[in-house]
């Protein structure tokens, strides 16, 4: 890195907002006790801290789940004929068929679960906020399940809920997919692959997307130290395993056309923003309707620090009205 992007990543960590600073500080002292606790080795072990450090977060940093939303668990089809579990969200004064969106966790390809308190908070308030019932989906991880594993539970699972809609209550005209971080990228191969197979998808909410499975552009060496994604490319190689870039990795599909309208949600100082971008280019080009929401001063994780800071609160607000619009009738 050159003398001068390390000054200019030093000027971008002093100017995050001190509720980002606060938050990384957090990060910094509960995994410093969760390493010291006997956690034992291998990736089950690493889920389950990662697991605690989030729900530790997310209780101090994250307004809780509000009131007006039920939630409720079930099961939907996943891949290779199996079943996942999946989380219900909708609004407690829904009535009747509802705007439908398959939701993929977060969690570095290897991690994340619908079982995070962060995952029950942000979708609550997103669901209430937007009009659109969510269904978050228990994908399998790697590296047990490499892709493609993760994509064939979304696929299968977002056709089985258009086949319950009458059961679920799914407006199957209004039904798309979405996710957060990794789930961004699963939720965006999903989508292709069902288009490509002549399957309709309303809609595709990548927020903090990876559009990318390798370092891309300036943000990845300017951000890649220090903001909260140290070491990313070797989560991507975990989830990719040996298969081909242009199947995996959705800035390196060989066409986009005739994929649904698309939302991403870019944060400013994230190393993946450059991607991001890239991949909504792409998206334009080959004039798939497409709308950027860049979040100035945030990093990767920041979104979800609604409880104290006005920009996660401001994100938020953004993502459920450009998702009302999105699936409005």
């Amino acid at each position: 890195m050159s003398a001068e992007a390390v000054e200019e990543q030093d000027a971008a960590a002093a100017a995050l907002a001190p509720e980002i600073r606060a938050w990384a500080q957090r990060i910094q002292e509960v995994a410093a006790g969760l390493a010291a606790s006997d956690a034992g080795d291998g990736f089950a072990a690493r889920r389950h801290v990662a697991r605690m450090l989030s729900d530790a977060l997310a209780e101090e940093f994250t307004l809780p789940v509000p009131e007006g939303v039920r939630i409720r668990d079930l099961a939907l089809a996943g891949g290779d004929e199996g079943v996942r579990r999946a989380r219900w969200f909708r609004s407690a004064s829904a009535h009747g068929p509802q705007p439908t969106m398959l939701w993929c966790h977060g969690g570095g390809f290897f991690g994340g679960t619908i079982d995070e308190i962060l995952n029950d908070r942000i979708s609550a308030a997103l669901t209430l906020a937007s009009g659109v019932q969510i269904f978050s989906l228990e994908y399998r991880l790697a590296p047990e399940h490499p892709f493609p594993a993760p994509v064939d539970d979304a696929v299968e699972a977002l056709r089985d809920l258009r086949a319950r809609c009458i059961e679920l209550e799914v407006a199957p005209d209004r039904l798309g997919i979405g996710g957060n971080s990794a789930g961004a990228t699963i939720a965006a191969t999903a989508a292709r692959r069902l288009c490509g197979e002549g399957e309709q998808v309303h809609h595709q909410a990548l927020e903090v997307l990876p559009a990318a499975l390798y370092p891309y552009g300036d943000s990845a060496t300017r951000y890649g130290r220090g903001f909260g994604l140290d070491d990313v490319e070797q989560l991507g190689e975990l989830y990719r395993a040996d298969a081909p870039l242009t199947d995996a990795s959705p800035l390196d599909f060989p066409d986009l056309s005739g994929l649904p309208p698309a939302l991403l949600l870019v944060a400013e100082f994230d190393p993946l923003r450059d991607s991001a971008l890239a991949y909504a280019d792409r998206l334009r080009e080959v004039d798939v309707p497409t709308t950027v929401h860049l979040g100035a001063g945030h990093v990767h994780g920041s979104p979800g620090l609604t409880a104290g800071w006005q920009g996660a609160r401001d994100w938020q607000h953004a993502f459920a009205t450009e998702l009302a619009l999105a699936y409005r009738a």
